[in-house]
């Protein structure tokens, strides 16, 4: 006996939800280029923004790229990162950390899609202090890059107020590993240790204040916390993400010289002071600890010593 079924008109099949992409801007960067990494271990495909895809800056592209792409999460990574170079150019940190910012922020909006978005900020803009600040702390950005990382976190706020754009904000620490540019003091010291050992530069090693104290995390373990933040945390709230532990950048710089094979000699070079250097910066991650579990699994001893072995690698290959 042959059964049949006929599907009135007026019932429809419910149309299944194909989730958006994960977007992560400024893909070519230090942090950017381990999000990706982390994320596709994890199994998530990523559309990657790079300095060659899109200019933040241009608005209508921004508005249009948005539109046709539809994300459901972004990562946020591209920006100006750097404090001293902040200081000789000061406009370029304003547009590419907040007036890009803005171009992304209002491009979601005008979409009208939901979309959760991550802004990774800095903990530059905290008050001085010697003791291990809260996101309760008081804020007092000392430097133009400081300044433009407490104006986008400011758009991120305003966004989930206003527009209902699911907003996730940190105030990151210091964090460095392999791929950092040689600006920042650790991949400066673990590069001119390897074009030493090489023999490829005298054994003199230029350094800018030692006696500064940072807490310094894995970019690895960082961007384990940021993958976390996006499935975990709680919109407009603010999450330090940093160790907990401070070092002196003296002994960032003992740690890699334990790592060669050969004496060099340290040399404070003035040009490499920065101006209004905070002494210490120390952060309390008991927040991002509760809410996402998240704990830093890669030692500071491991993280100095893979940055070794990367520039190590990358000095070698560059011999010829």
């Amino acid at each position: 006996r042959r059964i049949s079924f006929v599907l009135s008109s007026s019932i429809r099949a419910s149309p299944i939800k194909v989730p958006g992409p994960v977007l992560v801007t400024g893909a070519s960067g230090f942090v950017g280029t381990h999000l990706v990494e982390h994320l596709s271990k994890c199994g998530i495909r990523t559309v990657d923004w790079r300095r060659d895809t899109i200019d933040l800056l241009d608005r209508d592209l921004v508005r249009k790229y948005i539109d046709d792409l539809n994300p459901e999460t972004i990562y946020h990574c591209a920006g100006a990162p750097h404090v001293a170079s902040s200081w000789d150019d000061g406009a370029r940190p304003f547009e590419s950390n907040v007036l890009a910012t803005h171009y992304l922020l209002d491009a979601i909006r005008l979409t009208g899609k939901k979309c959760r978005i991550l802004l990774p900020g800095s903990a530059t803009v905290y008050q001085p202090s010697t003791q291990a600040v809260t996101e309760e702390h008081p804020i007092e950005p000392s430097s133009p890059y400081a300044i433009s990382k407490l104006a986008q976190e400011k758009l991120g706020i305003k966004a989930l107020a206003e527009d209902s754009i699911e907003v996730i904000l940190t105030r990151s620490f210091n964090h460095t590993g392999p791929r950092q540019a040689p600006s920042f003091a650790a991949p400066s010291f673990a590069k001119q240790l390897a074009l030493i050992e090489c023999g490829r530069a005298e054994p003199i090693i230029k350094t800018g204040n030692l006696n500064a104290q940072r807490d310094i995390t894995d970019v690895r373990d960082v961007v384990r916390a940021y993958h976390l933040l996006m499935e975990q945390g709680r919109p407009g709230v603010l999450y330090n993400v940093c160790s907990g532990v401070a070092y002196a950048i003296s002994d960032v710089l003992d740690e890699l010289r334990q790592n060669i094979s050969c004496q060099v000699q340290v040399s404070v070079d003035q040009k490499l002071l920065r101006k209004n250097d905070t002494d210490v910066q120390l952060g309390d991650p008991s927040r991002i600890k509760s809410e996402t579990g998240w704990n830093p699994t890669i030692s500071f001893n491991d993280m100095l010593k893979d940055l070794l072995d990367y520039w190590k690698q990358t000095v070698k290959n560059h011999e010829t």
